[in-house]
């Protein structure tokens, strides 16, 4: 029955037959029997697209008989679905290249002379008559192409995206496309023919001709940074037998190295002594530069070792891949090797080695240097002459220096912040700013130098007040800028400064720079707003360990020692490395805390980690084991130290000094002088509080005078709480009293609170009293003044003065803080507060 419907309206219009035959089959669909209702909708389905060519054909008549009335969206159309042609007012649309359209279309398209219409904003669009130039360009190319085909670079097998043409001309750049829309009918024969190859549904497969790659072509392609694609255009001529030139391999090699692609830089090595050019000279420096930048020395020095023949230029590349690497004594023994085979050194090479000599303080070698130097006739370079200037002022020999820097006949900026530099260093910050006043010119560098040197040496106000000169002046500062005064704001807990440097990073750009986020996150963290840190941190696109050790360290210094670890764990579940100083501060979470088993576990991936030599992760055991009580152990972890710093040298002092071992500590000073380390302020710290709590007063006020006179270090308020600490344990507390009263400096309240401690050991009403009132007096809200001297005066057995103390405490809002206790049951930390609970997570 339907087919006698089909055939009865065959001769219909195309549309009224779909409508009707449409109709049919829904109101006939439960009469129908399966064969005849799949039949019927396959013709539906044909006479449909009969239907749709025929109104494509339609439209493109209507366009052509009058084109003013369509825009030309072409050139503006963001999306494929969007219409190449639509209609004014009606609802009509055009597509190019639509499947539907007629065999004439595109013909007709390219014939036509000109199409310009003016669209809703006024501006004339671009001339259908460039379709046609571009169709009769595009056959120009392919003749250009069939008739010297060296004359272009073949990027089949090595394009990673279909933007880059198959075939692009060397001189030109133009692009060809084997399956381009516009390429004329006959090119897809003729290129099959012309390679020897055949073109199946995938298109051309097989290789192309030798002459097609060149190394110019590989220049190109490193130079924009398409190096997967220049790697794989190498590999191919190999196999073909086909040699680059060695600028084509230096080039490739320059690129990885720029990109510090290590695993690319060996392929590329490979190719190189596959191709039998691994003796060149030339190729053996870029060899050793690569394997220098990706941080692999070990294989730069391979390479130098097995080069047949050294030049001045390869020499002086081992010697700053060992110098950029921070091995500055083996970089000036190769240099002085250098010399012994007779080659001359030349000015990169002195540059080079010079500042290998800055880097490990070798200030006799850098002095030989120099007489180098002078006899080669260098010295007058500025160059040479600035580097010599940072060389004495890194090996603290400010004087030399100086002298250097006032024979300079032409300096440079570098000049000047070379002695700012060298200045703030030794700590002469006076100096430094009057060579910054005297330059003429200041770069964001001359800034950030003296705002540096102001920073650390603890006149954070004042290098704040620079910051703001220097905008005054106009100089916009730069990521360094930033993360030096985010230091400066987190030393003196300024908050509220911070919190506006913290918007003008924001405005500036820089706040997803990692190193100032991570510098943002530790100043909230020593500002004690670790919600303002947490933010900073969440808010990173990217976090490397550095940014998850600031927000540890962040935690650790608040007390939040199970924040700290927790956020440990979530660091190793998303995969991130930790590095020595993340350890180190664990574990100093661990000590705060006595979490000695969580220590021990920490130790264990310490040793997997190969961390275990490191000075600063050694000092950090000795540290936990000594804070959780076990001496001998903290001791084997310091004598089995292959080296030690200041910081290791004190961890064990104070560990003694903590179980009250004064003599121990005392010995172990010496022994740290005798070795030639010298004690800086908190060794003396350590030591002081060994001897107050061991009861060896003289030995203490001996090593005081000897920190003030002998070392030139100038005591803080530690130290004075040491002593006042030390003479008030021994009894001796009118001494106490007067070495407060004669200090040099303003005592605050620590210092007058130790000696309520001291009174109220030995009962002494008076002066008790006399602190408490000064303590108050500087710190009126300062809890544990009026503990102490409550707690004195219960002692002896004066309820009233109790019950008054404990009023006044009351009346200015004071509340003694609750006590806090951790216990270690089956490696987890159990915190005890008064009337609280908590539990520390496990280290896994």
């Amino acid at each position: 029955m339907i087919l006698g419907c089909t055939k009865q309206y065959e001769q219909r219009n195309v549309e009224d037959h779909i409508f009707n035959l449409q109709n049919r089959v829904k109101r006939n669909t439960s009469r129908l029997p399966p064969m005849a209702m799949a039949m019927a909708m396959a013709m539906a389905a044909q006479s449909s697209m009969i239907g749709e060519a025929a109104r494509v054909e339609r439209l493109w008549q209507q366009f052509f008989s009058d084109p003013s009335q369509w825009w030309d969206k072409r050139f503006d159309k963001r999306k494929p679905r969007f219409p190449d042609f639509k209609h004014k007012t009606a609802n009509k649309a055009l597509w190019i290249d639509n499947r539907f359209n007629p065999p004439w279309v595109h013909a007709k398209l390219a014939d036509m002379v000109q199409f310009q219409e003016h669209g809703q904003s006024g501006f004339p669009l671009p001339e259908i008559s460039g379709l046609a130039a571009k169709v009769v360009r595009m056959e120009q190319l392919w003749q250009e192409f069939f008739s010297d085909p060296s004359q272009w670079w073949d990027n089949r097998f090595i394009k990673r995206s279909p933007k880059y043409p198959d075939f692009e001309h060397k001189r030109t750049h133009e692009g060809l496309w084997i399956e381009g829309q516009l390429n004329p009918t006959w090119v897809g024969a003729k290129v099959a023919t012309a390679l020897g190859q055949l073109q199946s549904a995938g298109g051309l497969r097989s290789r192309a001709p030798n002459f097609f790659y060149d190394g110019d072509h590989l220049s190109k392609l490193c130079e924009e940074g398409r190096l997967k694609e220049a790697l794989l255009m190498v590999e191919l001529m190999v196999k073909q037998n086909t040699r680059a030139p060695i600028k084509a391999y230096a080039d490739l090699l320059k690129e990885c190295a720029r990109r510090k692609a290590l695993a690319e830089g060996k392929r590329v090595h490979a190719l190189v002594v596959e191709s039998g050019l691994d003796s060149d000279i030339f190729l053996g420096k870029t060899l050793i530069d690569l394997y220098a930048k990706c941080g692999s020395v070990t294989d730069a020095r391979k390479v130098f070792n097995t080069m047949p023949e050294h030049n001045v230029f390869s020499w002086t590349a081992i010697i700053s891949a060992y110098g950029d690497h921070g091995q500055g004594e083996e970089a000036i023994n190769l240099f002085r090797e250098m010399q012994w085979t007779g080659i001359v050194p030349d000015r990169v090479a002195f540059v080079v080695v010079v500042k290998a000599c800055a880097l490990v303080a070798a200030l006799e070698q850098g002095k030989q240097l120099h007489s180098d130097i002078i006899k080669s006739g260098f010295e007058s370079d500025v160059v040479i002459a600035n580097i010599l200037v940072d060389m004495y002022a890194k090996c603290g020999c400010i004087e030399h220096a100086q002298q250097m820097f006032d024979k300079m006949t032409q300096r440079d900026v570098v000049s000047w912040n070379s002695m700012i530099a060298g200045y703030v260093k030794s700590g002469c910050i006076e100096h430094a700013h009057q060579v910054f006043e005297e330059m003429s010119e200041r770069n964001v560098v001359s800034w950030n130098s003296i705002i540096a040197g102001y920073a650390h040496n603890g006149r954070a106000k004042e290098a704040l007040a620079l910051y703001e000169q220097m905008k005054q002046e106009g100089v916009q500062p730069n990521h360094v800028t930033y993360v030096i005064l985010l230091k400066a704001c987190a030393s003196i807990a300024a908050l509220e400064q911070g919190k506006q440097l913290h918007v003008q990073i924001i405005r500036s750009g820089f706040e997803s720079d990692e190193m100032v986020s991570s510098a943002l996150v530790d100043m909230y963290a020593k500002c004690g707003s670790m919600a303002h840190a947490h933010q900073v941190f969440d808010s990173m696109h990217e976090r490397s360990v550095v940014s998850w050790t600031a927000m540890i360290a962040g935690y650790s210094q608040n007390g939040l020692g199970k924040d700290a670890l927790a956020l440990y764990e979530q660091m190793k579940q998303e995969g991130v490395q930790v590095n020595n100083v993340t350890y180190a501060i664990l574990l100093k979470v661990c000590a705060s805390i006595a979490a000695l088993e969580l220590g021990k576990q920490l130790r264990s991936q310490i040793k997997k980690g190969g961390f275990e030599s490191e000075v600063i992760v050694d000092s950090a055991l000795v540290d936990m084991y000594a804070k959780c009580g076990c001496i001998e152990q903290a001791r084997q972890v310091f004598n089995k130290m292959s080296e030690r710093d200041v910081v290791s040298w004190t961890a064990m002092i104070a560990g003694y000094a903590q179980q009250g071992l004064g003599k121990e500590a005392l010995t172990l000073l010496e022994h740290m002088q005798r070795q030639g380390m010298k004690p800086d302020e908190a060794t003396y710290v350590s030591v002081l509080s060994a001897c107050s709590r061991s009861g060896l007063v003289d030995q203490g006020r001996h090593l005081f005078d000897s920190m003030c006179k002998g070392d030139s270090i100038t005591p803080t308020m530690e130290h004075y709480a040491c002593i006042v600490d030390l003479l008030g344990r021994a009894g001796c507390l009118a001494d106490a009293e007067d070495f407060i009263n004669n200090m040099p400096i303003q005592p605050d309240a620590v210092i007058w609170i130790t000696l309520i401690g001291a009174a109220r050991i030995h009962g002494h009403l008076e002066i008790g009293r006399h602190a408490f009132d000064c303590a108050v007096k500087l710190e009126p809200g300062n809890a544990a003044a009026y503990v102490l001297l409550s707690n004195m005066y219960a002692a002896a057995g004066r309820p009233d003065e109790v019950a008054e103390i404990r009023k006044e405490m009351k009346d200015v809002g004071e509340e003694k803080m609750p006590g806090c206790c951790w216990i270690e049951l089956d490696n987890q930390v159990q915190s005890f507060v008064v009337g609280n609970q908590g539990v520390l997570g496990r280290i896994g």
